[in-house]
C-alpha cells in the first residue's frame, strides 16, 4: 500500500498535458471485441482500471501490446465468454464487456461489477436494453448470464431514476451495431464519451446517428472492421487541474484538452472569480482578484459533472461565505466530506444529496483516507492548500482514474510525494 504526503501552500504554475479520457477508453477497448480483427487505440491513459480490463481481455483469449500510449488489441482468437469475479470485482466498467460478447458470440457470463462505493448504481438499465434487443438475461450467484438466438433492433427508453445512463447507452449502442434492423435509444446519455464510442463504432463500419442528443438511432450491420482510433481528452482530468490551479491561486495552462467539453465548469469558475483564457485545445487559469461562494447542482451532461463535485467541494471549503452543493446522481457521492472536515472544513450535510459549506480561511494538514477516485482527488486539492502535511491513504483509488497525478503536480510546483504506507492493513 502507498500514500501521498503533501505539503501545502504553494500556488501551482506551468503547463500540464491531459491524457485520453478513461471513461471513453474503457468502453472503446471492449468495443474492439465486436470486430474480431486488430484495433489500434491511441491516447490510452495508463490507469489501473485500464490494466484491470486488459487482464479480463487476456483471460478470454485476446492479445494486446503497448507502444507508448497506443494500444493494439487482437480479438480474433477469443476462447471464452466468461469474465471472472477475481478481476471484475475491482472495477465498475466491467459491464462493458457484456454487450460486445453477447453481440458477437450470442452469449456471455460476467460477474457483477465492483468499483467505487458510490451507491447502488444498478445494472437494471443495461438488462432492460439487452432484453429489448432479444437477449435473455439471468442474474444468479453474483453473475450476469446472457444468451441470445437472434438480436433484433428495438425502440428503448433508457432513462433511470437519476437521469440517463452512460453505461447502458453505450452497451445498447454496441449490441445494436450488430443487431438486425434499427434500434432507437430514447433518453440517451449525451456525454462526450458516449459520442466518442459512437464515433469509434462508426469508423468500424457501424451506422449510428444522433449521438450527443437524447435520441440515438443505430442501424445494425453484419460485421465491423478493425481500425486505428484516437480517443478524446479526459474532461475530468482537465477539470481536476483547472480546479487545482483555482484552489492554489495558481497560473496553470492545461494543454491538449477540449474546452467545449467543460463548459459548465468554465462558467462556474468565471463566476467564482478566476481568469479563464481558452483557445481550441488549451485552457489557462489565472489567479482571482476576489472570489465568491457558489451554488452548484451536479447532474448529467451538459450540466456540471458529478465526477468534479468532490473537487468543487474542496475549493468551496476555502472560499469565504456560504456555498451549496447538490448531488443528483449518486447517493453516496459525499464520502469525502468527513475527511475534508478532518482537515478543518466547515461542511454540513442537510440530507444525502445536499451539502452546505461555510468557507474557512485555512485548512490544516492531517491524516485522511480516500474512498473513491474523485474523493481522492478532492483530498489532494485540499492538501495543496492546507497548512502543514496532509497524508492521504488508500491512493489505489487515485490510480484507478489518474495517470501518475503526483508527477504532473510536481511539475507545477506542488510538494507531493508517493511513499510506502506502513500503517496500511
Amino acid at each position: 500500500m502507498e500514500k501521498f504526503i503533501i505539503r501545502g501552500g504553494i500556488p501551482l504554475k506551468g503547463h500540464v498535458e491531459i491524457c485520453g479520457a478513461k471513461n471513453a477508453a474503457l468502453p472503446i477497448i471492449t468495443a474492439s471485441l465486436l470486430t474480431g480483427e486488430t484495433v489500434v487505440i491511441k491516447r490510452i491513459p495508463k490507469v489501473s482500471d485500464v490494466f484491470t480490463l486488459l487482464k479480463v481481455l487476456k483471460t478470454i483469449g485476446c492479445n494486446y501490446f503497448w507502444k507508448d500510449d497506443s494500444l493494439t488489441i487482437d480479438s480474433s482468437s477469443i476462447t471464452s465468454t466468461n469474465a471472472p469475479y477475481e478481476l471484475i470485482k475491482k472495477m465498475r466498467a466491467s459491464y462493458y464487456i457484456l454487450g460486445p460478447l453477447v453481440a458477437r458470440f450470442k452469449k456471455a457470463k460476467v460477474a457483477l461489477p465492483g468499483g467505487c462505493a458510490l451507491g447502488t448504481r444498478p445494472v437494471d438499465l443495461h438488462i432492460k436494453g439487452l432484453t429489448a434487443l432479444g437477449v435473455k438475461v439471468e442474474i444468479e450467484h453474483g453473475y450476469v448470464s446472457c444468451k441470445a438466438k437472434k438480436l433484433k433492433g428495438h425502440r428503448i427508453m433508457l432513462k433511470g431514476p437519476h437521469g440517463p445512463s452512460v453505461g447502458a447507452t453505450i452497451n445498447v449502442m454496441m449490441v445494436a451495431s450488430l443487431a438486425e434492423g434499427i434500434t432507437v435509444i430514447e433518453e440517451a446519455a449525451m456525454e462526450p464519451e458516449v459520442i466518442d464510442v459512437a464515433n469509434f463504432l462508426n469508423k468500424c463500419g457501424a451506422k449510428i446517428k444522433g449521438m450527443g442528443t437524447p435520441i440515438i438511432e443505430i442501424k445494425g450491420q453484419k460485421k465491423l472492421k478493425g481500425i486505428d482510433y484516437s480517443i478524446i481528452p479526459d474532461r475530468i482530468e482537465t477539470g481536476t487541474f483547472l480546479l487545482a490551479s483555482a484552489i492554489t491561486k495558481g497560473n496553470v495552462t492545461v494543454n491538449k484538452c477540449l474546452p467545449e467539453h467543460n463548459l459548465a465548469l468554465l462558467t462556474l469558475l468565471r463566476e467564482y472569480g478566476v481568469g479563464i483564457h481558452e483557445d481550441k485545445n488549451n485552457i489557462r487559469v489565472s489567479p482571482p482578484k476576489t472570489v465568491k461562494p457558489l451554488s452548484i447542482h451536479a447532474a448529467p451532461y451538459p450540466s456540471f459533472p458529478t465526477d468534479l463535485q468532490p473537487l468543487m467541494v474542496a475549493l468551496l471549503s476555502v472560499t469565504l461565505g456560504n456555498s451549496t452543493v447538490v448531488e443528483t446522481i449518486f447517493e453516496n457521492r459525499f464520502m469525502h466530506v468527513p475527511e475534508l472536515i478532518r482537515l478543518g472544513a466547515d461542511i454540513k450535510m442537510i440530507d444525502r444529496y445536499t451539502a452546505i459549506i461555510q468557507g474557512v480561511k485555512q485548512l490544516s494538514g492531517a491524516p485522511v483516507m480516500a474512498s473513491d477516485i474523485r474523493a481522492s482527488a478532492a483530498l489532494i486539492l485540499a492538501g495543496l492548500v492546507a497548512k502543514g502535511e496532509t497524508h492521504i491513504s488508500r491512493i489505489y483509488h487515485t490510480d484507478r482514474g489518474y495517470d501518475h497525478i503526483e508527477k504532473k503536480l510536481k511539475k507545477l510546483g506542488a510538494k507531493i510525494e508517493r511513499v510506502s504506507d506502513p500503517t496500511a492493513p
